[in-house]
């Protein structure tokens, strides 16, 4: 079953758009997590910010973000402010560029996305898109924000889908030759056979269960052990499904045809 998706917003390329959706292709969701409680009482233990000059607590309404400029001396930033600054990439994955799919290093790929047609008007558009780039073995590369922050990403089809990945900053990644120039070129050629023996051995098809978590197997055992001598949770209501919002898309092939024409006016004016 399909979870709801935590963001909706629009793809775009050119003049075709389509509206789309988009959700983590990878969850922690599953693993144990604990709540702090008084072991003496069993209440939760609720963390609350406090002013570290007067000692007393903040309340919510006076939250507000700081940027340093000097020691104990800060740019206040409300949610308003932070709210005003806002982006195209916001509700809009603009394809600017298309790059071969080799070419962008494994280190640069961040975190996984499914991106899907918000309804059906939208798929014959999403369809067009995927297959040209599959056809031509391209990614696309584009902006959105996420977290308040404008990020690179690429899409990348895959089957029937496009999977957006965020990508890590250049300033974020570590060169490889940095940490691997001092490491032996060649192995010894005699060796590499017996390696190779021992790989044929190990060998199998790849299976999720090779990468299982045993601690979280054991903390799921000892808590369905304790939880025999308690009485179950009450269940929370669950919560009710927004509904989408409408769009308008336009032709898709008046619109590639046009975009075209454009980039070919702008050639020539250039």
């Amino acid at each position: 079953m399909a979870l709801r998706p935590y963001w909706k917003g629009y793809l775009k390329l050119s003049l075709v758009t389509c509206p789309v959706n988009m959700t983590p292709a990878t969850s922690e969701s599953e693993k144990v997590r604990f709540h702090t409680l008084n072991k003496e009482t069993g209440n939760r233990v609720v963390s609350q910010y406090i002013d570290s000059v007067t000692g007393k607590p903040v309340e919510d309404e006076n939250e507000a973000k700081g940027y340093a400029r000097g020691e104990n001396d800060y740019v206040i930033l409300t949610d308003d402010d932070l709210d005003a600054v806002v982006l195209d990439t916001v509700k809009t994955i603009d394809i600017q560029k298309f790059v071969p799919s080799d070419s962008i290093e494994w280190v640069y790929l961040e975190k996984p996305h499914y991106l899907m047609p918000d309804n059906a008007v939208g798929n014959e558009a999403y369809a067009v898109i995927r297959d040209a780039m599959k056809a031509d073995k391209v990614v696309g590369v584009s902006k959105l924000v996420i977290g308040r922050r404008e990020r690179a990403v690429v899409l990348e089809p895959r089957d029937e889908g496009i999977v957006l990945w965020s990508l890590r900053f250049g300033d974020e990644v570590r060169p490889e030759q940095s940490y691997f120039e001092d490491i032996d070129d060649e192995a010894d050629p005699d060796l590499v056979p017996l390696v190779q023996s021992l790989i044929k051995q190990k060998s199998a098809r790849w299976s999720p269960d090779m990468v299982s978590d045993p601690i979280q197997e054991s903390l799921l055992k000892l808590i369905a052990e304790k939880k025999k001598a308690l009485k179950p949770a009450k269940k929370s209501a669950k919560s009710k499904e927004t509904a989408a919002p409408a769009s308008n898309v336009i032709n898709i092939m008046d619109a590639l045809k046009k975009s075209l024409s454009d980039e070919l006016k702008g050639r020539k004016a250039g």
